[in-house]
């Protein structure tokens, strides 16, 4: 039987193997797009399940069969909220009265030597900031970008605190805006006790019961401060949000 030499063949040339290689895995991702658009998207929070959910149990329910633990008691929810707000760097301090907030609110603004602060129209946000006597840029009614940069804290309230990740849940509707999580480089977040829930499918179902079906262009679950690994998997704070995370309860 003759060989067919194929050395010098222009198929073999890297130039047009490389060409039918990446054409090959083109093909290849272009047609798992296309079967992937012939499954209809779940129902948010369905985790998988493409059905209607027509009963009163909400879909996020049987979640908590796999998710962790978070205790029976408020005592226990609270403690494991600062525990896992501690493990994210984040600071969390619960307090019995108005009066202690605000000797707190004092001392992170002396310590840190805050000249301005930004933050939004709020009973909380309102209390705080009139408590800290600092120059304020407000947000719910447009602001001076100039202005927000110049601010060492943002000051907001929360919709919710998560005992099961120590996280914090934030709308633009709660926080005034998307600004003010954002940019200055501390966000001080002021909740009342009672705004602890205990795990992640309370949280969703919270969202539900408070804005469904008119929910907020924005919300956001914060664990912690800003943070990247991306170099040498060394954690650096700060990198793409604010660099500290202060949580106030009473």
């Amino acid at each position: 039987m003759r060989r067919l030499n194929l050395k010098n063949n222009w198929l073999e040339t890297p130039y047009v193997v490389s060409y039918i290689f990446k054409m090959s895995e083109r093909e290849n991702i272009l047609g798992r797009i296309r079967e992937a658009l012939k499954v209809a998207a779940p129902l948010p929070g369905s985790h998988g399940d493409t059905s209607v959910h027509t009963s009163a149990e909400p879909p996020t329910s049987h979640a908590r069969e796999w998710l962790p633990s978070v205790g029976a008691s408020v005592e226990e929810q609270f403690a494991l909220f600062a525990k896992n707000a501690a493990d994210l760097k984040a600071d969390f301090q619960l307090f019995a009265s108005r009066e202690e907030l605000k000797a707190a609110l004092l001392k992170l603004r002396d310590a840190e030597k805050w000249s301005r602060i930004a933050s939004h129209d709020g009973e909380l946000t309102d209390f705080a900031c009139k408590a800290l006597g600092l120059p304020v840029t407000i947000t719910d009614h447009g602001y001076d970008v100039q202005e927000m940069e110049k601010c060492d804290a943002g000051i907001t309230e929360c919709d919710a605190l998560i005992a099961q990740t120590g996280g914090v849940v934030v709308t633009n509707r709660s926080a005034g805006g998307r600004a003010l999580s954002v940019l200055p480089p501390h966000h001080v977040v002021i909740a009342r006790r009672e705004q602890l829930v205990a795990d992640l499918p309370a949280a969703f179902a919270f969202l539900q019961q408070k804005y469904a079906p008119d929910y907020p262009s924005m919300i956001s679950f914060i664990t912690g401060p800003s943070r990247t690994g991306d170099i040498e998997r060394i954690l650096v704070l700060g990198a793409h949000g604010p660099k500290k995370l202060t949580v106030l309860c009473f």
